[in-house]
């Protein structure tokens, strides 16, 4: 008898991962069907992107388990009807790689001051060397699997990077804290500072007045992770008063971020459209495949959600 995968997602995502997913189905020796719509008694999987019609599982009595599309769960985490076991999606060679790079790329963008070589309408020579790795702290508020590997890429580069997490962790290369005299400690040194904490209650304006206020004189901010982590107005008043230098900010409480946003206007914003990092179908679908493996062979499933946490 196969195993009944259902892939929930819109038509767009379909026509991206219907033949790599059936690719890496074959490739693990299941006896499977896979379709975009079957009776829901008779569903074993669910490939998920919680923006899909699926918002009720009930009618889903045979689930096992639910399989998101990509790294963020915010949106479903909640649902309380999702009962079965709902993983996140890790990517290894698609999703983190994306991240490491789009995160590096911007790190060392700040710390050489690229922009004022590449935007100098009025060909100014100033022959300001920047300092070298060593002496630029970077901080990294998240150490799941995408800022554990941000921060150990960076280090690998030579920069002293600290990070904060809700749990205390031990990373390789990585000075750990946790707590909020830890968050202090990150903030009050990090002349970058790169945030990659998911979206929950607990984390919403991480970045306020008070926050933003303990990073040091000319700070610079970057956020692919989540929008609800800055508090935006307050942001705005420590990009102006100079306190924070520059703000590079990949996600936003809406996206697309409305054009009238003064995000868009500021001189010391970049904005960059949701493009840090995003799911490969072919790696993706390993990833699924794996974990529907798993399940079928009665091993744990990876990369499962803390409920209670919320990620």
């Amino acid at each position: 008898m196969p195993i009944n995968v259902l892939f929930a997602a819109h038509e767009k995502r379909w026509a991206q991962y219907e033949a790599p997913l059936r690719t890496a189905l074959d490739d693990i020796g299941v006896d499977y069907s896979l379709a975009t719509d079957m009776p829901p008694a008779e569903v074993d999987y669910i490939v998920y992107a919680p923006n899909s019609p699926v918002q009720d599982f009930t009618p889903y009595t045979r689930l096992k388990a639910v399989l998101n599309l990509w790294a963020g769960v915010e949106d479903a985490v909640g649902n309380p009807t999702l009962k079965v076991p709902y993983a996140r999606m890790v990517d290894d060679e698609g999703l983190t790689q994306g991240m490491v790079e789009w995160v590096t790329g911007h790190t060392l963008r700040h710390h050489l001051g690229m922009d004022a070589h590449i935007m100098n309408p009025d060909h100014k020579w100033v022959p300001d060397a920047p300092p070298v790795s060593a002496d630029r702290p970077v901080g990294i508020l998240g150490l799941g699997e995408l800022g554990s590997a941000c921060g150990q890429a960076i280090a690998r580069l030579g920069f002293p990077v600290s990070g904060w997490a809700r749990s205390q962790k031990q990373i390789g290369g990585i000075t750990c804290h946790t707590g909020t005299d830890g968050l202090r400690a990150v903030l009050s040194q990090s002349q970058i500072l790169i945030l990659l904490l998911p979206s929950t209650p607990a984390t919403e304006n991480t970045l306020n007045a008070e926050t933003l206020a303990m990073l040091p004189k000319g700070a610079f901010i970057i956020n692919p992770g989540r929008g609800p982590l800055i508090d935006d107005d307050a942001l705005l008043v420590a990009l102006d008063s100079g306190h924070i230098a520059h703000a590079t900010l990949d996600v936003f409480r809406v996206e697309p971020l409305p054009q009238d946003h003064p995000f868009w206007a500021h001189p010391r914003v970049t904005v960059t459209p949701h493009i840090a990092s995003e799911t490969r179908a072919p790696s993706a679908s390993r990833a699924i495949a794996e974990n529907i493996r798993r399940g079928e062979a009665g091993e744990p499933f990876l990369h499962l959600v803390d409920r209670d946490a919320g990620y």
